[in-house]
């Protein structure tokens, strides 16, 4: 529980986080695994806590960026399959087997360099080969003109000693706005698997969908799926809606708690830069929350917190702690509780404003900010 010495909090809803996986996982075909992606401390939510309610709730398995927030998962006691959707380097082989976690792997290079460190010490690594059908970042690239060598590249990874190629995959570009786009990708990916499975190359889990895929694409579904976003009870585009039966519940709400207010002159400046002048007497509430805990600063001088019943603007920039707020009129108290983003204030409007997606908002809230976990 927060109490009144918290200046700012996160409060973390976790029966809204099981309505969303129950939803999600209700809209699977039977036999489909639902691997839960809890990268970037799942998506500001707390990786730890999200991961061990997941686990509790029969999720398959579990996505990571990078060997780090594997490791802290495991040292966490995690137990679930932990698939690293990012770059490890080869010399860190090692710790892959230590942890018992499971590598992409986008190139035959890597793929060699990984082989010849595992079967060296006479054990096999689990990997997910990673194909690029359009993402542009990390795969072997299956485009038509690249498709063939792509199938020799990747038969050729999977059958190298000291590597168990349990599974491949893509990643969609578009899924939340482009239909044609995807059903390109996805077309290339069936592709690439009918020419592997045309070498006697086939693997246990095929996964592409991503939360938006989940949601409008059941086509896509395969053995497996990978919902992030939605998971944490945002959709990744408005379209979305509706497609999920009871429809997802946000889990973060972001608070903070007035430390003064303050009548000012009119004529008054109002915080750094001088980019707010009172044109008459207002009241401002001080809020110790700034852009060091996860407030954008490009919400300065247009964004607003929900407090005393109703919406009041952000004046002046928001400062590295803190940030000031028209109260004009309202009887608000040092102590009172203003709502950053959550039930009245949906963080998607504050995207909106600062012309950004509420995936790096999420993100944006900063370690300092402590998590409160409701059951």
């Amino acid at each position: 529980m927060e109490n009144r010495e918290t200046r700012t909090w996160a409060e973390i809803d976790l029966p809204s986080l099981a309505h969303n996986y129950r939803t999600l996982r209700a809209l699977l075909p039977a036999g489909c695994r639902f691997l839960g992606v809890v990268k970037a401390d799942a998506y500001g939510h707390g990786a730890l806590e999200t991961a061990r309610c997941l686990e509790e709730w029969g999720a398959d398995c579990l996505a990571v960026a990078c060997l780090e927030e594997a490791a802290r998962l495991r040292q966490g006691g995690i137990g679930l399959p932990i698939l690293i959707l990012g770059v490890t380097p080869p010399s860190r082989w090692r710790d892959l087997l230590d942890l018992d976690v499971t590598q992409t792997v986008g190139d035959l290079d890597s793929a060699r360099a990984l082989s010849s460190a595992a079967a060296g010490v006479g054990k096999r690594l689990r990997i997910h080969v990673k194909a690029d059908t359009g993402m542009s970042r990390l795969g072997f690239l299956c485009d038509g003109a690249h498709l063939e060598r792509a199938v020799e590249e990747i038969a050729a990874a999977a059958a190298l000693p000291g590597l168990e190629a349990e599974g491949i995959f893509t990643h969609f570009a578009a899924a939340d706005g482009d239909e044609d786009y995807t059903m390109g990708q996805f077309t290339r990916f069936l592709d690439l698997l009918d020419g592997l499975k045309g070498r006697g190359v086939e693997f246990a889990l095929r996964h592409c969908a991503n939360s938006a895929a989940v949601l409008s694409y059941p086509c896509t579904h395969l053995d497996m799926v990978r919902p992030g976003i939605a998971l944490y009870g945002h959709y990744p585009d408005p379209a979305c809606e509706g497609l999920d039966g009871p429809g997802l519940a946000p889990v973060m709400r972001l608070f903070t708690r007035v430390a003064a207010v303050r009548t000012l002159p009119g004529g008054t400046c109002v915080s750094y830069g001088c980019t707010a002048r009172l044109e008459e007497e207002r009241t401002l509430a001080v809020l110790p929350l700034g852009y060091a805990d996860g407030l954008s600063r490009l919400l300065s001088n247009r964004g607003g917190v929900w407090l005393g019943g109703q919406r009041c603007p952000i004046v002046g920039r928001v400062c590295m702690d803190m940030c000031m707020v028209d109260v004009t009129g309202l009887a608000v108290r040092p102590g009172d509780v203003a709502e950053v983003f959550g039930t009245q204030a949906p963080i998607e409007e504050a995207a909106g404003l600062v012309g950004t997606i509420q995936y790096e908002l999420l993100c944006s809230v900063s370690p300092r900010v402590p998590r409160i976990y409701r059951r």
